[in-house]
């Protein structure tokens, strides 16, 4: 294959992925606890005959931004965003722990409290709560009710708030961040919460948005390179085959 036409070609393909590592952070924009991901890439130089200036594109793994985003409050109870560092912890479909900076917890019919899906885990294992009247979830993860006709507040559990460094996080497929080495982090009894609060997204809506464009003028920049690859292949045929 002409070096040309191989070099615009990784080039489009590195920007087909940056893309869609851009448009996903577009689509989770409002998404609470969201982190922002950021493509990488590494020049690689084209050996062989030829002009020593050409390069081509490796996409390397995608990495995670983890600084905070926005907290609103919200007035409702299940609502908590982290202050500062920290994450909760929640229980994936196979049983290992994930971690995630989204408040947004519900509770079902059984009592059983989730974010997104995943079961809240607390100190010992997922959280269920009793039938109540009202619920409060204090700045230190404890969770509180009120049983249904009134009483004393009874506290029913502590979430697991974990402080680990980023380095020992990697985000997966499921949008959570998970341990780099498979081992759950212990619980961090400094971790700050707000409740009735609600931490968003990481991700500068116009900056995602200036970024597709501009890979999308790179893309068309791409594809005129490969044109006039084979502009100049065609060109070369025809003199060849004049001789």
């Amino acid at each position: 294959m002409d070096s040309l036409l191989f070099t615009a070609t990784t080039g489009a393909s590195r920007v087909l992925k940056a893309q869609h590592v851009r448009s996903n952070n577009l689509s989770n924009a409002d998404t609470a606890g969201f982190r922002a991901d950021m493509e990488r890439v590494q020049s690689v130089p084209l050996q062989g005959s030829g002009f020593d200036g050409r390069t081509m594109v490796v996409t390397n793994s995608a990495a995670t931004r983890f600084d905070s985003g926005d907290v609103v409050k919200t007035g409702r109870p299940l609502d908590i965003a982290i202050m500062g560092d920290g994450y909760i912890t929640v229980q994936t479909p196979d049983g290992n722990e994930a971690y995630t900076r989204a408040g947004n917890i519900k509770v079902d019919q059984q009592g059983a409290l989730s974010i997104n899906g995943f079961a809240v885990i607390g100190d010992n294992g997922p959280m269920a709560l009793p039938e109540f009247q009202k619920v409060e979830i204090s700045e230190r993860g404890r969770v509180s009710v009120v049983p249904p006709g009134g009483g004393a507040e009874v506290e029913v559990g502590q979430l697991k708030l974990v402080k680990p460094d980023i380095t020992q996080l990697q985000k997966e497929s499921d949008s959570l961040l998970h341990s780099v080495d498979g081992q759950p982090f212990a619980a961090d009894a400094t971790v700050n919460l707000a409740p009735e609060h609600i931490e968003g997204s990481n991700v500068s809506a116009i900056d995602e948005l200036m970024n597709v464009m501009s890979l999308t003028r790179n893309f068309e920049m791409q594809v005129r390179m490969m044109k006039t690859a084979e502009t100049l292949a065609q060109a070369g045929n025809k003199l060849m085959s004049a001789r």
